[in-house]
């Protein structure tokens, strides 16, 4: 099966769908944040391993509490993704710190920054003639 195959696409859906699901509404963990999404989900061609990339909105610290969280409870989330998706095997979760929402805002921050000064320069070069 190739990695962009599109039963593997499929599967990545189905999984990164229970797993927010579990993670929403399962998991009483104080350590992770309310405000946690997974955002992709990348399951191996042989159905063994897979990267949860999960995204915290909130600090730094916030997110490490998170991480902390979820891997103190996958074992709690693997078997509940066993009993929920039914696949041959029930791949080992890694869950990875998205920071592109962060890093996204982050630059748009900049981009309006650099529009404004590029604004006000304008304003003054008008006033000037």
């Amino acid at each position: 099966m190739r990695k962009n195959s599109i039963k593997n696409t499929r599967i990545n859906m189905e999984v990164q769908r229970e797993l927010s699901e579990i993670i929403r509404t399962e998991i009483k963990d104080p350590r992770i944040h309310p405000m946690t999404t997974v955002v992709a989900v990348d399951v191996t061609p042989d159905l063994k391993y897979c990267k949860a990339y999960v995204s915290v909105l909130g600090d730094e610290e916030a997110a490490k509490a998170t991480l902390q969280g979820l891997k103190s409870a996958v074992g709690y989330v693997r078997r509940e993704l066993a009993r929920r998706v039914n696949l041959r095997n029930t791949p080992e979760i890694t869950f990875v710190l998205d920071q592109s929402i962060e890093y996204g805002v982050h630059m748009s921050h900049l981009i309006d920054e650099v529009t404004k000064d590029l604004k006000a320069e304008d304003g003054e070069d008008s006033l000037e003639e």
